[in-house]
Parts: structure tokens; C-alpha cells; sequence
């Protein structure tokens, strides 16, 4: 019996080889802020710091 370790996935692979390659739409900053407000509003950290970096990446201030 032979093992490997991790198992092969070529189906995940492609998957995610498709993923990066296709363009992705960022939303604009009102829709960002409006659930930035709502992620603030309902205390979700991890929410609020994935908005706050996306309003970041939108603004200019990290390479896309």
C-alpha cells in the first residue's frame, strides 16, 4: 500500500489556477463603508478588518 501525502487534488488546482487568473470587480466605497458600518455595528472583528483592508486596496494604498 502506498501512500502520498497530501492526496492530489488536480480538480482543486485547476480550480484555483481559474480563480487567479480571472478578473475580479471591487465593489465601490459606499457599498464597502455601508458594511463596514454594519460589521462595526454587530462587533465582527475579523468582518471590519477584512472590509478595512479591502477599502484600502480599493483606495490605492495596496497593489492589487
Amino acid at each position: 500500500m502506498s501512500s502520498k501525502w497530501p492526496i492530489p487534488r488536480p480538480t482543486e488546482n485547476r480550480a484555483l489556477r481559474s480563480v487567479e487568473r480571472a478578473p475580479r470587480e471591487l465593489p465601490d466605497y459606499p457599498e464597502l463603508f455601508a458594511s463596514l458600518m454594519v460589521a462595526s455595528r454587530n462587533t465582527d472583528r475579523h468582518g471590519c478588518n477584512l472590509l478595512g483592508h479591502l477599502i484600502a486596496r480599493v483606495g490605492g494604498e495596496v497593489a492589487r
